[in-house]
């Protein structure tokens, strides 16, 4: 399914839950308290609404006419595997790795109890799992990881990896309960990832309402416009910064992060700026760093392209080329669907890099052989 010459993987696939995922499949324990989905993309948990802007204010953002005739007949499927399939075999993608929707606003909710946030994750593991079994071998999962207990993080990543098969965990860019990512509480959950030789894949989500006050940085504003500028790729900078210049990445030279849904462009002025930070005030504030902190990210750290972001090519210059994957971000609705992949082919890069963009970084990322 090549698109001429080039391999198409997707590392940021979307999936839409269907509203009893969490009713079928959570531990019988918390089936009363189970999360439930409203409408095609919203989520409440005990009576509240989990997703950060009033979408219901908004009947058009999910129900406009484009979204009606681009989306139809996957609607028709209930968003099921066969219509996942359809939609990559319609773009043009050979592979993806699949992440949430509803699942997005399920994670880091500040005060949530452990066992039950723990129980949220497990159960849109083991639907995912069998999601997959559609076609094994497209598509590939994720596992949804709570951060709130650091022992049953590493338990549900080794559960998603060695049970499950999956790829990676995807944590939300925003931190939760107040803690930095380099806090030293999180090492065993890098540790785990390291050792079982899986990324981390960080994605943001729109400004959701019950995180962490520090991690919303869409509270500036109060239209969907506003905050979704910054609600995506400013709390993966964040993140970026806490990986490398807060030294996780030196303790940890096996781990791979990626920072995805949140472009990519800002990434070589952030760098700049940190290591020039760091030349100042590197020997008193991170002196345990061995090396600038934009060569941690040049290692270890990936960064995803949109599909039609033109100033990406400046990350060619900046030595960032071996560090970014492409993804379509469907079937939400500022994906470029169907035409997500011919948008990137229109950009101004040289063939090697749209080959590392689209397929060979994406391998390498989530260790999935690249002879598949």
């Amino acid at each position: 399914m090549a698109r001429g010459n080039f391999r198409v993987m997707d590392s940021d696939m979307h999936v839409l839950e269907p509203t009893d995922l969490w009713e079928k499949y959570i531990d019988p324990a918390f089936r009363d308290r189970a999360p439930r989905g409203i409408g095609e993309q919203r989520i409440e948990i005990e009576g509240r609404d989990l997703v950060g802007v009033n979408v219901a204010a908004r009947p058009a953002y999910f129900q406009d006419e484009r979204r009606q005739r681009v989306y139809g007949d996957h609607q028709a499927l209930e968003w099921n595997a066969e219509a996942q399939l359809l939609g990559m075999d319609r773009e043009g993608i050979d592979l993806a790795v699949l992440f949430p929707t509803r699942a997005l606003f399920t994670h880091s909710v500040d005060g949530i109890d452990v066992a039950f946030a723990d129980a949220i994750g497990r159960a849109y593991d083991d639907w995912l799992y069998d999601f997959c079994q559609f076609a094994p071998d497209r598509l590939f999962g994720v596992a949804h990881v709570s951060p709130h207990d650091v022992d049953l993080a590493v338990a549900q990543t080794r559960r998603g990896v060695e049970k499950l098969g999956f790829k990676g965990i995807f944590l939300r860019s925003q931190i939760a309960n107040e803690r930095n990512w380099y806090d030293p509480c999180y090492d065993p959950l890098w540790a785990e990832c390291e050792r079982l030789n899986v990324p981390v894949a960080f994605h943001g989500a729109a400004n959701p309402p019950f995180t962490s006050a520090a991690a919303k940085v869409g509270d500036h504003f109060d239209r969907l416009m506003l905050i979704n500028t910054v609600a995506h790729s400013m709390p993966a900078m964040l993140a970026a910064i806490a990986f490398t210049a807060g030294g996780i990445l030196e303790r940890f030279p096996g781990l791979r992060v990626a920072f995805l849904e949140g472009d990519c462009s800002w990434l070589p002025w952030l760098l700049w700026r940190l290591d020039e930070k760091y030349e100042w005030l590197g020997a008193v504030d991170a002196p345990e760093l061995r090396q600038v902190p934009s060569e941690y990210f040049k290692r270890q750290c990936f960064v995803s392209v949109d599909c039609d972001e033109e100033p990406a090519k400046y990350l060619v210059d900046a030595g960032f080329e071996d560090n970014v994957v492409f993804s379509t971000d469907y079937p939400h609705n500022d994906s470029k669907f169907p035409h997500a992949v011919d948008a990137f082919m229109r950009m101004d890069l040289p063939e090697s890099v749209r080959e590392k963009w689209l397929w060979d970084n994406c391998a390498r990322l989530y260790a999935i052989d690249p002879g598949l």
